[in-house]
């Protein structure tokens, strides 16, 4: 399944919903978690799950409700909401809505969670699929996120055929109709994927992930060769929506999902960068430009039985603790999830690591010959009698920082490729 979002209060800063200094406190009850058909050979639509996370609850970690989508097909991927938990400075906004970008069929659904938080139901239906084409030239849409003017910015993987390009559309916070792209013009990156802002700095942060029609079939080595897969981070300007300068991660880097620091002051942050196994710390030079450099390298694990052999962590997700205190992220190949202290950005130290499925555990079909990390192949990871098919892919962390909620689920057609029993037994 993907990207799994939390229900809570608004709160005016990252800091103060961390500590909960508002009712009713910190502690979620409920997750809302899409859950994937498309590529599994059973031919339903996706659906969102809701999950009991109160351990008061005689239903406690059961889903206790599904809402399916109207078509097959979909792949639900990312999450978003109608309105951030602070972006407004209003304590009283509350989220309502769910947003759900369709990263295959490219429609977009919102869902009710205010009315019934137990029992979401559909708000809204995109009737014309292509909507994203009209009105934007775009398509594949990935990462949405609210802005204080409460419009909603999406991004976008590529252009209707199937082409990477690196777009925003932006949707009405009211209607939630497609207003149209976000960018004016220019210069647009060649790929897309994730992106964040701060405005206080003028500046908005762009990934990339790789070409959609190219991706959407599976990996294939040879495709990074060709040019096929991102490598830069892209700075924005936030006020003239223009693009200003590329950084140039290094070839066969990848670099997914990005964080900046939650103080409303930083101008640093860290992406993730998948093939390469590094994690990358942007940041704004004294010039008021934006570099980036490495400060964490996963190695690859000399291997037998799998694809390459070199086998890469192929790092995912990275979320970064409310208190900017800890860094965590997922190694979806290897298996594990790591927890770094970043008190010193320029310097993260591994204080954390938990293996939860992977492709490197005992009794499987890899053999390990060399790694620089492990004396011994990990333990299968065995929850309720039963071994977690897949690795540890999207991360979400409780408000206070105690509780850590991790998916297995990459993208379908990877899943297929790299973990077959995923799709066939699910989670």
């Amino acid at each position: 399944a993907g990207k799994c979002g939390t229900c809570g209060p608004g709160y005016p800063s990252p800091l103060e919903a961390m500590k909960g200094n508002l009712p009713p406190g910190p502690r979620e009850q409920l997750l809302y978690l899409p859950c994937i058909y498309r590529n599994t050979g059973i031919d339903i639509p996706d659906f969102l799950a809701t999950v009991d996370v109160d351990p008061s609850s005689p239903r406690y970690c059961q889903v206790i409700h599904r809402l399916p989508m109207p078509n097959v097909g979909d792949e639900l991927h990312h999450s978003g909401w109608n309105a951030c938990s602070s972006c407004h400075g209003d304590p009283t906004k509350t989220r309502n809505f769910l947003v759900l970008p369709s990263l295959m069929s490219s429609r977009i659904y919102v869902v009710d969670v205010g009315t019934d938080p137990r029992a979401p139901k559909l708000h809204k239906v995109w009737r014309n699929w292509n909507e994203l084409s009209r009105k934007g030239n775009a398509a594949f849409p990935h990462t949405s996120h609210c802005l204080g003017s409460g419009e909603i910015l999406i991004s976008c993987l590529g252009d209707p055929a199937g082409n990477g390009k690196g777009s925003f559309v932006l949707l009405d916070g009211e209607t939630f109709e497609v207003k149209g792209n976000w960018e004016k013009g220019g210069k647009i990156p060649a790929l897309g994927y994730d992106f964040w802002y701060q405005p206080r700095h003028n500046v908005l942060l762009s990934s990339e992930w790789g070409v959609p029609r190219v991706l959407a079939r599976g990996f294939d080595p040879g495709d990074v060769e060709k040019g096929h897969y991102g490598r830069h981070i892209n700075v924005w300007d936030w006020s003239s929506r223009s693009l200003l300068q590329e950084m140039d991660l290094g070839e066969g880097s990848v670099p997914l999902e990005l964080r900046f620091l939650h103080d409303p002051g930083a101008s640093q942050g860290f992406v993730g960068c998948a093939l390469s196994g590094e994690i990358q710390r942007f940041y704004k030079t004294p010039e008021g430009t934006w570099a980036a450099e490495k400060v964490i390298k996963v190695p690859s694990k000399k291997v037998q039985g799998w694809l390459l052999p070199d086998m890469p962590g192929l790092i995912t997700d990275i979320l970064i603790s409310l208190d900017d205190r800890f860094l965590y992220f997922s190694n979806w190949i290897h298996g594990d999830v790591r927890q770094y202290d970043i008190s010193d950005p320029r310097n993260p130290r591994l204080v954390g690591q938990v293996f939860l499925g992977g492709s490197i555990s005992k009794g499987g079909a890899v053999t390990m010959l060399e790694d620089q990390e492990l004396r011994d192949q990990p333990e299968p990871c065995v929850i309720q009698g039963k071994k977690i098919p897949g690795g540890p892919q999207m991360l979400q962390l409780s408000l206070d920082g105690r509780r850590l909620y991790v998916t297995t689920s990459l993208f379908s057609a990877w899943d297929r490729q790299f973990y077959p029993e995923l799709l066939r037994s699910g989670t």
